[in-house]
């Protein structure tokens, strides 16, 4: 399991089409991916609870990744964060 909180640089956090593109390819991952913002703990690979936490640029996030190919799961996902592509 791999815990780490990142700061989200990408322009406009997660709206619609970058929440859309960032769980088409977390999805392609076989680990479990979760997002902790404050109090709210979520499954990264539902678009619903993903934009259910709003995340926006500046914010800081604890991504929790856990399964086999933890760590390109965490490479994509900072990678995305912090730039909006892979």
């Amino acid at each position: 399991m791999i815990e780490k909180e990142i700061s989200v640089i990408i322009e406009n956090g997660l709206h619609a089409r970058p929440a859309a593109d960032f769980v088409k390819k977390v999805n392609q991952y076989k680990s479990k991916v979760e997002l902790v913002k404050g109090e709210k703990r979520i499954n990264a690979k539902s678009i619903l609870n993903l934009m259910s936490i709003a995340v926006k640029e500046g914010q800081t996030i604890k991504v929790i990744i856990d399964g086999e190919d933890e760590k390109e799961a965490l490479a994509f996902v900072e990678s995305f964060l912090q730039s909006g592509k892979e």
